[in-house]
């Protein structure tokens, strides 16, 4: 900027004045900051060419010049006193000049200050403090709900209720196991999760987060234990009257604290790579400073992973975030390097080994990549090697995952080979073609996928599978309280400034139909208020008002409710205490044979297999044809059916014993989702009948007898 400037100056130095009679001298303030100095500027419009003025001392005005008055008066120290005459203000004009210029360079500094980039050393620490920032308040907010470190071991397990139970009982099989190998080899040939059936749990339910975890504890504790270094604490705990003494342990040595550790330490990892994202989208540290407090303020619906960690997202929705950073990075760059499309394959794999749902994730993203590359947004040559790094990701999961067939038979995988062969509307149909032309060929078509839930929720389709996932809460539409909790904060209302992204149009359509994905659509929109502070968007609005006057200006009313929402977080003070579910437990380890079959509502079937290791036939990990078929079938004690007609079900299953909650008798979370209602849907013939549940709570036999019983389960053996 300075060598410009200077060139300037000498040009002005060697050309004559101008003048004009017709046009009078202006000045204007420039509104770029309190107590900056006031700037002179030359007169527009045409002007006549003069002579340059003559030195000092000499009395000849130059040819055309005519004094003009100032709208106000200067304070000048070093002229203050001289008569302002035409010979000297043709020369302090040419100083004036200087002055200007220099001033010029100074108001340029400071715009370049105020937006200037810090160092990447300076990026990563501050990355780094904002995602120890998260950790802790992630950390705080689990030990807060359950008061986990004061759990004993079997009480810990208990609070991974549904499926993070499941997840967990593998890598409590990897670690009890005599080697990694022995326990890897075990999940992969498991037999205790869909008894009799052999199956490799690794491939059905994505438990390469489990096997990853699982060797870093048993390598951590080998090293603690080569060096004789105590990695856990342990005390006795006593509990109130009729809770017995238990003994609980506290450090990164158990194998429960490890676990949850890893997860808190990914997600607050995920905080600090916001905070670069939001600074990269928007130009500016200050836009990553506030998708990180848009993050914070909307926590709540942001993400779920404080209150279930071993939840599939929690692992892998990080890497989404990894991978749509390094997506922008490529569509911001004119030339790309390999790196860069190395990283969004590997960013695809880890986001997509992980979790089942990850696919059609993707799918929203190539659908929301296409039309830009069409009309011309994206450059082909770059647009086919995102193309091609997509595929590849699909086949490195494809292999990772033993042969998956779900990852060829996606909408993710047809709309990539669909790229290649039709533009235009019919896309969008070609894949659709695509996807049904595969899952028949692999056999894959009886697996429920999200896609299959929003088709329920949009055609409002009914059976007994979907109603088992429609019904719980998370699967349900957004909440109506849900738009006014955003708004609230001016999250809302800030990205609406800026809601030009198809990729967000398509988390919303997600997060409307299905609550749960509410995990996709916060966090983007909290990502795109960032450009907020983007110049290129809004550099019209910061050339007319201060650009830090509606910056704080918006935080401050965010702040507002966003405080409330943090405070309102920290005082969620709980303590976990399930003592029937506890008696359950106790009474299946000691009054059992190892390897009784047990049956049941799918929560506690998980908690079964995780804390007793004894075999089960159903579980809620629920996309699999065969193990809805095995669920229907356990869940049929809940209809209208024959008590000997479900015996004789069960007993084709092995089962020995099954566990009844009086609760799912008659719960009913919403109109047309008690698990009668759901039956009288997809077994109407026997609607007439009574509820089975009901006549086997008051006389259980012949079918049956009741073998255990407390207040909220009762174990009954088949006969």
């Amino acid at each position: 900027m300075v060598g410009p400037t200077r060139s300037k100056l000498k040009e002005a130095a060697s050309q004559p004045l101008h003048s004009s009679g017709s046009v009078q001298c202006r000045r204007r303030r420039r509104i770029t900051g309190a107590g900056e100095p006031e700037t002179e500027e030359e007169p527009h419009g045409e002007v006549e060419k003069s002579e340059l003025p003559l030195p000092v001392g000499r009395r000849n005005l130059p040819g055309g010049a005519r004094p003009c008055s100032p709208r106000r008066t200067r304070n000048l120290n070093a002229q203050k006193c001289m008569q302002i005459d035409v010979v000297t203000k043709a020369l302090f004009l040419r100083r004036f000049q200087f002055l200007s210029c220099y001033l010029e360079q100074l108001l340029n500094k400071l715009h370049v200050l105020r937006r200037r980039q810090f160092s990447g050393r300076a990026t990563i620490c501050i990355a780094a403090f904002l995602g120890l920032l998260h950790w802790i308040h992630l950390v705080t907010l689990f030990e807060n709900d359950r008061h986990f470190s004061h759990l004993s071991s079997l009480e810990r397990e208990m609070t991974f209720r549904t499926e993070m139970g499941l997840y967990y009982s593998y890598f409590k099989t990897i670690i009890e196991a005599p080697s990694f190998l022995e326990g890897l080899w075990m999940i992969m040939n498991d037999r205790l999760t869909e008894y009799p059936l052999v199956i490799n749990t690794v491939k059905r339910f994505h438990l390469y987060p489990e096997v990853i975890i699982a060797f870093w504890y048993r390598t951590f504790m080998g090293i603690m234990n080569l060096f004789g270094i105590e990695a856990k604490t342990c005390w006795n705990v006593t509990r109130v009257e009729p809770l017995n003494e238990v003994q609980s342990c506290e450090g990164l040595g158990d194998p429960a604290c490890f676990y949850v550790g890893v997860i808190f330490i990914l997600n607050g990892i995920m905080m600090g790579l916001f905070f670069v994202y939001g600074s990269y989208l928007s130009g500016t540290q200050l836009g990553g400073l506030i998708t990180v407090l848009c993050y914070f303020f909307n926590h709540g619906e942001a993400t779920r992973v404080m209150w279930t960690p071993p939840l599939r997202e929690s692992f892998s929705y990080p890497f989404l975030v990894l991978q749509m950073f390094v997506l922008t990075m490529i569509l911001r760059t004119s030339n790309s390097s390999r790196k860069h499309f190395a990283a969004l394959c590997l960013s695809n794999v880890a986001f997509m080994l992980p979790w089942q749902f990850a696919q059609f994730i993707l799918f929203t993203q190539i659908a929301a990549l296409f039309p830009m590359y069409v009309v011309g947004y994206i450059e082909p040559n770059k647009f086919r090697k995102i193309i091609y790094m997509n595929m590849i990701s699909v086949l490195l999961c494809f292999v990772l995952m033993f042969g998956n067939p779900m990852y060829l038979s996606s909408y993710y995988s047809s709309s990539l080979l669909m790229t290649w062969l039709i533009q235009g509307c019919g896309w969008f149909c070609g894949t659709i073609i695509l996807k049904f032309l595969t899952s028949k060929l692999l056999g894959v078509s009886d697996h429920i996928r999200l896609s299959d839930l929003i088709a329920a929720r949009i055609l409002r389709f009914t059976d007994f599978d979907t109603l088992i996932y429609t019904c719980a809460p998370e699967f349900d539409f957004m909440e109506n309280a849900t738009p006014l909790r955003y708004t609230k904060t001016l999250l809302l209302p800030v990205v609406m400034l800026v809601f030009h992204t198809l990729q967000l149009g398509a988390f919303a359509a997600l997060a409307i139909l299905i609550m749960r994905l509410k995990l996709f659509l916060t966090p983007h929109m909290c990502v795109m208020a960032s450009l907020i502070c983007s110049r290129r968007l809004f550099g019209w609005l910061f050339c007319r008002v201060r650009f830090e006057n509606v910056i704080f200006s918006l935080l401050t009313v965010m702040s507002l409710q966003g405080c409330a929402n943090l405070h309102n977080q920290w005082s969620i003070i709980g303590e976990f205490n399930n003592l029937p579910q506890e008696e359950l437990i106790q009474w299946i380890q000691y009054n059992t044979r190892p390897d009784a079959v047990f049956a049941g509502a799918m929560p506690i079937m998980a908690s079964v297999k995780l804390s007793t290791l004894h075999p089960i036939v159903n579980h809620p990990h629920y996309e699999d044809a065969d193990l809805r078929a095995r669920t229907k079938t356990v869940y049929s004690v809940y209809s209208r059916k024959s008590a000997k007609e479900v015996r004789d079900k069960l007993l084709e299953l092995h089962v020995n014993y099954y566990i009844l909650e009086e609760a799912w008798c008659v719960v009913r979370t919403k109109p047309g989702c008690s698990m009668l209602e759901i039956w009288d849907v997809e077994d109407p013939s026997n609607a007439a009948n009574p509820p089975l549940c009901s006549m086997l709570l008051k006389n259980e036999r012949p079918y049956f007898s009741t073998v255990f019983q407390n207040s909220v389960y009762r174990v009954l053996k088949v006969n």
